[in-house]
């Protein structure tokens, strides 16, 4: 990772992670938070594109993994799926707001690479 000279990189990149929580309060929050705060902030803190771009390429992720579990749900196994879902859509974030803080950038496992 490049050096950043703004201070508040780290904690930036913290926020940016952790907001996906928003939607816990407010629905569509969990995704729109993280978006927002990305593209608002991408210029002024350059390390943060990375961190802006795992998460949203996680945001995609989980949205097409939870279609894939709704079909499943007529097999009978979308349940578990939903289940393991919503488990890691609690770790990820954590993990990445943890290193972020640390300075690390950390890629989402399972994740699908869109931007």
């Amino acid at each position: 990772m490049q050096y950043d000279p703004n201070p508040n990189a780290n904690t930036w990149a913290m926020i940016l992670h952790f907001s996906q929580f928003a939607g816990y309060v407010v629905p569509i929050a969990g995704f729109l938070a993280p978006i927002v705060i990305w593209q608002l902030k991408k210029d002024d803190i350059p390390s943060l594109d990375a961190h802006g771009r795992n998460v949203t390429n996680w945001l995609i992720t989980e949205f097409l993994f939870s279609i894939l579990c709704t079909i499943l749900l007529f097999v009978g196994i979308g349940f578990l799926g939903f289940l393991i879902l919503a488990v890691l859509s609690v770790i990820f974030p954590i993990i990445g707001g943890i290193k972020a803080s640390q300075g690390e950038v950390w890629k989402y496992p399972l994740t699908i690479h869109f931007v």
